[in-house]
C-alpha cells in the first residue's frame, strides 16, 4: 500500500501532491491494478488534511479512469501506468543513486541537486524537441 506525504514548501496543493504520488506508484510498479489505496480516514490521519482534499485527489484520479472507488469498501487502482520501459528502472536507479552520491560528495545539498537536475532535464528536453 502506498504511504502519502506532504510536502509543504513544493508549492504544489496537497490534493495535487497526493494524485502525483498515486500517479507515480503506478508508473514505477509500486501500486497494481488491483490495489487498494489507504481509505480517506486513514490518510486524514496520516497527514493531518482535510478529508476533502483527499476525496478530491481521489476524484481526480477516478476521472482519469486510474482508480475507482467502491461504495463501502475502498478505493482500487483499475488501471496502470507502466510500460516496456519497467525493466530499465532498476539499472538506472543504480545509476541515478550513484550520481546522487557523487553530487554529495560535491558538496550539493538537496536543492541544488534538484535545481542541477531539473535544469539539465528541461534543456535535453528542449534539445530533443529541437
Amino acid at each position: 500500500m502506498i504511504g502519502f506525504y506532504l510536502d509543504g514548501g513544493s508549492g504544489v496543493s496537497p490534493y495535487l501532491q497526493l494524485v502525483q504520488q498515486v500517479r507515480h506508484a503506478l508508473r514505477l510498479g509500486l501500486l497494481r491494478e488491483g490495489d487498494q489505496l489507504p481509505t480517506v480516514k486513514e490518510v486524514v490521519a496520516q497527514l493531518a488534511i482535510n478529508a476533502n482534499t483527499v476525496l478530491k485527489a481521489y476524484r481526480e484520479l477516478e476521472h482519469e479512469g486510474l482508480v475507482a472507488a467502491r461504495p463501502g469498501v475502498g478505493t482500487f487502482v483499475t488501471a496502470t501506468l507502466t510500460d516496456a520501459s519497467l525493466a530499465a528502472h532498476g539499472p538506472l536507479r543504480l545509476d541515478l543513486r550513484r550520481w546522487l552520491a557523487k553530487a554529495r560528495r560535491a558538496g550539493l545539498d538537496d536543492e541544488s541537486i534538484e535545481a542541477l537536475f531539473m535544469s539539465t532535464f528541461r534543456t535535453t528536453a528542449q534539445e530533443d524537441i529541437a
